[in-house]
C-alpha cells in the first residue's frame, strides 16, 4: 500500500505540474490569443498568432535576405533598414501590429499619439530586453525612476553646450570578455582622473571631469551620489552610444553632400563666409543656418536610432484606445521621418530647405512627435546639444579643407543595430581645395 507520505508526496507534485502547466499554456497561447481579440476589436490588424514563434522566424529572414546585398543608391531607405515592417504596413496599414514571439508589438505612428508615449515616462517605460545593448551602454539609456533622475541631474551639467543569450557560443564568450576589458579599462580611467582631480587637475576641461565634479557637489549637497559602477556605466554610454551617433551623423552627411554637390558647395560657401580658413570658434557655428539645415535633414532621413520601444505594466489608455498590460509600443522613427503625410510628398527626398524655418515649420505644424532624432518629452537624449555642436564642427572642418564625392567601390546600405551604421562602409574620394 501507498504511504500516506507518499501520497503527500504525489499530490504535491500534480499541483505543481498543473500549476505550471497552466502559467506555460497561458504564457503561450491563452494571453497571445486574449491580446490579439482585444488589438483587434481595437482596429488593429496584423498576422494571426503562431504558437511560440510568433513573427520571429519571417522577421529574420527578411532581414538576412535585406543585408544580404545593398540597395540602389537613395534615400527612400525604410523598406531595406525594416523590411518586414514594410511588408506589415503594407499589408496592414499604419494601425497595425507584429508577433515576437508571444508578445505583440504595436507599432504607433501618429504624432500626437508619439508625444503622448513620450511625455509620460513612468507610463510608457523602456523595456529591458536588450540585454546585450544594456549590459554595453547601461547608465541613462536604461535607467527609470528615481535612478534615473538621480543620474539626469548629477550628467547634466556636462552637457550644457534574452536567454538565448547564456549559451556559451563563441559570439557569447568573445562578448563578454570584451564587456570585461571594456569594464577595467572604464574603471581604470575613472579613478586615474579621480586622482588627477584629487592633485588639483582642472576638472571642466572634459566630461568625465565634468560629470565627477558634479557628482562631488550632489554627494557634498545631499549626502548621495552616483557609485563608481554608477560613473562607469554613464562613461560607457557616452563612449558607445555618444560617439557611434555623432560618428554616424557626420559619415551620413558626407554621403549625403557627395550626392548633392550643389548642397556642398552652399555650405562651403557659408562656413568660408563665417569662419574663412581659420579656426572655428563655438560663436560662429551658432551662426551656420545652411549646415544646421542639412544635418537635420540628415537627421530625418538617416535617424541614429530607427525605432523606439516602450512598455506598460498595467492596461493604459492611448488617445481613444486601452494599451492591454503585456503589449508592447514600437514608435517607428524611420517610417515617421519618412512619411509623406508629415513630410509631404517629397519626403524620401533630400531637401535641407524644409528647415529653413526651423524645425516646427518644417513638419508642417504636426508637432514635435514628427521630428525623434533624439528621442522626446523628459527623456530626451541629454547629449543631443553636443551632438550637434560636434557634428557641425566636423563638416566645417572637413568642408574649409576639401571636397569630396562617392567612390564608384561604395555601396548603399543602411544597416540598423544600435544605431544605423553603413554595412559595408563610406567609400569616398576626397580632394584638398
Amino acid at each position: 500500500m501507498i504511504s500516506i507520505a507518499t501520497k503527500v508526496v504525489l499530490a504535491i507534485v500534480v499541483v505543481v505540474i498543473v500549476r505550471w502547466g497552466w502559467k506555460i499554456l497561458n504564457w503561450v497561447w491563452l494571453k497571445p490569443k486574449k491580446l490579439e481579440k482585444s488589438l483587434r476589436e481595437q482596429g488593429y490588424n496584423g498576422n494571426s498568432y503562431q504558437l511560440l514563434k510568433g513573427d520571429v522566424i519571417e522577421l529574420g529572414r527578411m532581414m538576412k535576405e535585406a543585408r544580404s546585398t545593398p540597395m540602389p543608391v537613395s534615400h527612400d531607405i525604410t523598406s531595406h533598414v525594416m523590411p518586414f515592417e514594410h511588408y506589415i504596413f503594407n499589408k496592414y496599414g499604419k494601425k497595425s501590429y507584429v508577433w515576437f514571439g508571444p508578445s505583440p508589438r504595436v507599432y504607433v505612428m501618429d504624432p500626437e499619439l508619439i508625444k503622448e508615449i513620450l511625455s509620460r515616462p513612468n507610463e510608457f517605460q523602456r523595456p529591458h530586453q536588450e540585454p546585450l545593448r544594456d549590459s554595453i551602454t547601461g547608465g541613462l539609456l536604461v535607467s527609470e525612476g528615481p535612478k534615473w533622475t538621480k543620474h539626469r541631474h548629477i550628467i547634466n551639467p556636462a552637457f550644457h553646450l534574452q536567454r538565448g543569450r547564456f549559451i556559451p557560443t563563441k559570439a557569447n564568450k568573445r562578448f563578454k570578455q570584451n564587456r570585461k576589458e571594456l569594464q577595467v579599462l572604464a574603471k581604470g580611467i575613472v579613478e586615474n582622473r579621480k586622482k588627477a582631480i584629487k592633485m588639483g587637475e582642472d576638472s571642466n576641461n572634459d566630461l568625465l571631469g565634468i560629470l565627477l565634479a558634479s557628482n562631488s557637489k550632489e554627494i557634498k549637497e545631499n549626502g548621495v551620489g552616483l557609485s563608481i559602477e554608477d560613473v562607469i556605466e554613464e562613461c560607457k554610454l557616452f563612449y558607445i552610444a555618444g560617439s557611434e551617433t555623432t560618428s554616424n551623423l557626420i559619415l551620413w552627411t558626407m554621403v549625403c553632400l557627395s550626392l548633392h554637390q550643389e548642397w556642398q558647395n552652399k555650405a562651403r560657401q557659408e562656413i568660408i563666409q563665417v569662419f574663412g580658413t581659420q579656426e572655428l570658434h563655438f560663436e560662429g557655428l551658432k551662426h551656420l543656418k545652411i549646415v544646421t539645415m542639412i544635418l537635420n535633414e540628415v537627421l530625418r532621413l538617416y535617424p541614429p536610432v530607427v525605432r523606439i520601444m516602450r512598455n506598460t505594466h498595467n492596461e493604459t489608455k492611448l488617445g481613444d484606445m486601452m494599451i492591454p498590460s503585456g503589449v508592447d509600443i514600437i514608435i517607428p522613427i524611420i517610417r515617421v521621418h519618412h512619411d509623406p503625410e508629415i513630410w509631404g510628398e517629397d519626403a524620401k527626398e533630400f531637401k535641407p530647405e524644409r528647415f529653413s524655418e526651423g524645425v516646427a515649420n518644417a513638419t508642417k505644424g504636426r508637432g514635435s512627435g514628427s521630428f525623434l532624432p533624439f528621442g522626446g518629452g523628459p527623456k530626451i537624449c541629454i547629449g543631443q546639444n553636443l551632438a550637434m555642436v560636434e557634428a557641425k564642427a566636423a563638416i566645417a572642418k572637413i568642408l574649409q579643407r576639401f571636397s569630396f564625392e562617392l567612390s564608384p567601390s561604395y555601396k548603399h546600405s543602411p544597416f540598423a543595430v544600435f544605431s544605423l551604421p553603413p554595412q559595408f562602409g563610406a567609400h569616398l574620394i576626397l580632394q584638398n581645395i
